[in-house]
């Protein structure tokens, strides 16, 4: 629903904590404030980056010990219901996963136990959130070589194998402008044996709506011009058809109101 008299004026600048109080949103919707910062007069407000760009936001995450709070809360319940979606879906211990905005391994501690030794990529903006998913969440770090672990911020895939069956991009859009999505898209092309690509997305019923604040069905308030960002179904339905994809919305409710895509290449 839109939510009234609320504006975009709302700068965040400074160093970023993650914390569970008002400010930007973690991954899945938890907040992170940002820390250190001048309250912004009229003439200085500006849209909020995202609070992942800001220097030093990862390093300071990483260093208290608080690399799963990066992502977001609900850790187990999240990585469970991400877990139990592949499998559903038929996510097999043969086939090769592509997790990509992969964090510090809140689904990879999950799947590198189902899949076959080597099956598992992951990708993320921060490698150093990578490996300390892989320093504290693996039950077996042996089981996930390092070289696994890219990092990716332009949705390239450098390094990734073409063996990727599958790919998983949860609480990911969220947090970025569309273009992203298109780009994830076009770039996933390359692989020859992708069978199925999930994603997640905020959505807005209307253009009208879209232009405004929108409170989520979990209580999520997202934007169209600043994160969390929602988009119109049919934004994603003209991204999936231009990059060949043919894109199913998933009925599952998902963690703060999230939507499920499920998206298959067109050959």
């Amino acid at each position: 629903m839109p939510i009234q008299g609320e504006t975009d004026a709302t700068a965040c600048q400074g160093r970023a904590r993650p914390h569970r109080r008002d400010g930007a949103r973690g991954r899945d919707g938890f907040t992170i404030t940002l820390v250190g910062a001048a309250r912004p007069g009229p003439a200085t407000m500006k849209t909020p980056q995202n609070p992942y760009d800001v220097d030093g936001f990862h390093a300071e995450a990483i260093a208290a010990g608080r690399h799963r709070d990066v992502v977001g809360g609900r850790w187990e319940e999240t990585g469970r219901v991400q877990m139990a979606l592949l499998r559903d879906a038929g996510l097999m211990p043969h086939h090769h996963l592509l997790d990509i905005g992969a964090g510090s391994l809140r689904l990879g501690c999950k799947a590198v136990p189902y899949l076959e030794p080597g099956h598992y990529w992951a990708t993320d903006a921060s490698r150093a959130l990578l490996l300390a998913g892989h320093a504290a969440e693996l039950t077996e770090p042996s089981h996930l070589s390092p070289d696994h672990l890219i990092e990716d911020a332009r949705f390239d895939y450098p390094g990734v194998p073409g063996c990727i069956t599958h790919a998983i991009a949860f609480a990911v859009f969220p947090h970025l402008p569309m273009a992203h999505l298109r780009r994830a898209l076009t770039n996933l092309r390359r692989f020859d044996r992708i069978e199925t690509f999930f994603f997640t997305v905020f959505l807005v019923p209307d253009a009208a709506q879209a232009a405004t604040a929108y409170r989520q069905p979990d209580g999520v308030v997202t934007h169209d011009i600043r994160p969390p960002y929602h988009i119109l179904p049919e934004d994603v339905d003209h991204m999936a058809r231009m990059t060949s994809w043919q894109a199913a919305r998933s009925p599952l409710r998902l963690p703060r109101g999230q939507v499920l895509y499920t998206a298959q290449p067109i050959r």
